[in-house]
């Protein structure tokens, strides 16, 4: 019995040697935690909310040298204290083109309330010039909701109102993914990831391609221009910058 007891325990553990060898290589060739990854690339992440040390800085306050204008070749818009105001002629895009990104920007809708609905602080953040997350006044301001601030216009709104009241700064940190057309004619949808204020409002909703309503470029492109969109309200912009991923 004794002896059964020893061979029966030897082949249990030689059992268990060989299981555990064999998740071992099992883990390495699958990419487990024995697998040497490189080391990720050192960013400094700079002052909070302001640009990474990666960043692709498009509005530092002092200069529209990043930007061209919708209508004509320098952007029409104001210029103060760094700061700069949407005005009627026309939005502006950035003048390099992006893909999939991680974009910050800062805005303000006018202190004085005038209108309600779509014409309180009515403006757009547009990733390649096709895709709109919307800008508005939204503080006790009812309107459509895939039409109100943080909403993927037109086919998603917010997840939650996070407006702050009108005329104090707000913030979108955008996580946008674009849509890839395809060998076959068919494109991969891309998706955005949207926090206000620090708030998720939208969380990886899928973007199939087709342009927002107002959208100043059509068709599907694997790049394109931020544009910031002008409505005919006075909306203030600060602090924008990019990371392509």
């Amino acid at each position: 019995m004794r002896a059964s007891y020893h061979l029966n325990a030897t082949l249990c553990v030689a059992a268990a040697a060989t299981l555990a060898l064999a998740a071992c290589v099992a883990s390495v060739a699958h990419g487990g935690h024995l697998r040497e990854d490189p080391q990720p690339p050192i960013v400094d992440p700079g002052p909070i909310g302001g640009p990474p040390s990666d960043a692709i800085v498009l509005f530092n306050g002092k200069d529209f040298s990043k930007f061209r204008g919708e209508r004509s070749p320098e952007p029409k818009w104001r210029l103060e204290n760094g700061v700069m105001e949407t005005t009627p002629m026309g939005g502006i895009f950035s003048r390099e083109e992006f893909s999939d990104c991680q974009l910050h920007v800062e805005w303000a809708s006018p202190s004085v309330v005038k209108g309600d609905g779509q014409g309180r602080g009515n403006s757009g953040v547009y990733l390649l010039g096709r895709y709109e997350i919307q800008v508005l006044d939204s503080f006790n301001n009812k309107t459509y909701p895939n039409g109100q601030a943080g909403a993927f216009y037109g086919h998603n709104a917010p997840l939650v109102n996070a407006c702050r009241k009108p005329g104090e700064w707000q913030t979108y940190d955008i996580i946008f993914h674009a849509p890839k057309p395809q060998p076959d004619g068919k494109t991969a949808p891309g998706s955005f990831t949207v926090l206000h204020n620090g708030v998720l409002i939208q969380d990886h909703i899928p973007v199939d391609g087709e342009p927002t309503t107002a959208a100043p470029l059509k068709g599907v492109a694997n790049k394109g221009p931020l544009y910031l969109q002008d409505h005919g309200n006075p909306v203030r912009f600060r602090n924008v910058w990019i990371r392509p991923l």
